[in-house]
């Protein structure tokens, strides 16, 4: 592992989340058709570890209750600076469209990308904040009009275990 203090900037921005997190996910029942009706529901993630000196990651979901889990592979690009977030779950094996972004300044990331929902194209942001050692928040948002306005459809707030501590 490379020493943190001679990273370029971005290196890094991700390690916060090695470890096991407890996950309470609240997921929008109907995206994007004025519903405000929530599912929540419990996740485990394990972060399998810093890789390419704090370039890439790879975490693992399990949603228990749903019967599917899903693997995020996250990766710097140092000539633009940026992360691309990588999806698949375990129902499709497909890998979907990245997101891709940084951080800007202590503990606040936004990421976007083009994706579809139920057939509908949309731009897709995925927001992490409110960073701590112990505990972190994610929140995904569609947007059908270019980014002018965002319903959140989905929120995660991570609290890590204590097999997950450092």
């Amino acid at each position: 592992m490379s020493d943190p203090s001679t990273r370029e900037p971005g290196i890094g921005d991700f390690d916060f989340l090695v470890g096991t997190w407890k996950v309470t996910n609240r997921r929008l029942v109907a995206p994007l058709t004025g519903s405000t009706e929530w599912d929540e529901f419990p996740a485990t993630v394990v972060c399998h570890g810093t890789l390419f000196g704090g370039a890439a990651n790879l975490d693992e979901i399990n949603f228990p209750t749903k019967g599917f889990s899903g693997l995020t592979l996250r990766l710097f690009d140092p000539v633009r600076a940026q992360w691309s977030l990588n999806w698949v779950n375990s129902r499709t094996g497909l890998l979907q469209p990245p997101v891709v972004g940084r951080f800007h300044g202590e503990g606040y990331g936004e990421f976007h990308g083009d994706d579809t929902h139920e057939g509908t194209p949309v731009l897709c942001r995925f927001i992490w904040s409110q960073i701590t050692s112990v505990s972190a928040h994610w929140e995904q948002a569609f947007s059908t009009d270019g980014g002018q306005s965002w319903e959140t459809n989905w929120t995660m707030a991570f609290r890590r275990t204590e097999e997950g501590s450092a």
